[in-house]
């Protein structure tokens, strides 16, 4: 039985395997004028304690984007995902970013906030402040799934914009369609098969087509399907074929090993544990040669020491 989905999880493999196109769409009023060459570098998620006993402060992915050529400073993304609205703390966003601030030794800082339920009431502003003054005012970008309308990313070229359309607004007879553009965005703009899997799975959750839909989406886009059922083909016989080939190398070793032990003991004696349990231990090239020094050596030490 599978446990509750870890929503948390899921974002920091899709920002972490995506960095470049995670910003370019969870924050795209930052990186508008990033450039091809910057460098995009996942930084430590827990922060540095005042004291060993408080409690952690873990950011989701905070990424440090930097220009090779230094003509512009560095700049901090700060990305929280939050699954449940009601529990996001402005006040906390704030602390992170401000203890990541002097961590780091910059204001450069940008932090974003993606909702993947309808948030609509969470603060966007924090100011503190007197009577007279203002000393603090933080804002943040703010991404709101529920919300965005799944119409404008249909066709995007943007990865992580089309592995998310299941959590954009789409009318609801619409949703096998969804999950068409999706897998269609995934299987074009993803070459490599074990992501291709990964991110079906990502799909698969958000969209939780039924039975009877998935059938519709069989009916309806047999191409797409086929790609799905011929991955899953491949990858099947690509595992079967490596656990194969780990099976027939152990088999190996350890015939390698019952012979080289039973010639040890012809020749020097009943064979202590020590010994018995390096021979099992061994690679296929270091049993080889184990082999080959019986034919000289003198004593059971010169059967391991001899190159």
């Amino acid at each position: 039985m599978s446990g509750p989905t870890s929503h948390d999880q899921n974002f920091k493999n899709l920002i972490l395997d995506y960095p470049r196109q995670a910003l370019e769409f969870f924050a795209a009023a930052e990186t508008v004028h990033l450039g091809p060459g910057v460098r995009i570098t996942p930084i430590r998620q827990e922060q540095l304690k005042s004291r060993l006993g408080d409690r952690f402060h873990e950011l989701d992915v905070p990424l440090l984007v930097e220009w090779p050529d230094g003509r512009r400073d560095a700049l901090l993304f700060v990305l929280e995902e939050e699954t449940n609205p009601a529990r996001f703390s402005i006040h906390r966003l704030a602390q992170y970013c401000l203890e990541l601030s002097d961590l780091f030794k910059t204001n450069r800082v940008v932090p974003v906030a993606i909702f993947l339920r309808a948030a609509q009431r969470v603060p966007e502003t924090l100011v503190l402040g007197g009577d007279s003054l203002t000393y603090l005012s933080f804002n943040y970008l703010k991404c709101d799934l529920a919300n965005l309308d799944a119409n404008q990313y249909l066709n995007s070229s943007n990865l992580v914009a089309r592995l998310n359309l299941p959590n954009m607004q789409w009318p609801a007879d619409r949703k096998v369609d969804i999950y068409a553009h999706a897998t269609r965005g995934l299987f074009t703009l993803e070459p490599d098969p074990e992501k291709q899997r990964k991110y079906l799975d990502f799909i698969d959750i958000y969209t939780a087509l039924d039975d009877n839909q998935m059938h519709e989406y069989q009916a309806r886009y047999p191409q797409e399907n086929s790609k799905m059922v011929g991955l899953t083909e491949r990858l099947l016989n690509e595992g079967l074929e490596k656990g194969m080939q780990q099976g027939m190398q152990k088999g190996r070793q350890e015939g390698e090993a019952s012979v080289l032990a039973r010639l040890l003991t012809r020749r020097f004696g009943p064979l202590d544990a020590a010994i018995l349990q390096r021979l099992q231990q061994a690679d296929l090239v270091e049993l080889e040669r184990w082999t080959d020094n019986i034919l000289d050596a003198r004593t059971l030490d010169e059967v391991f020491d001899r190159r």
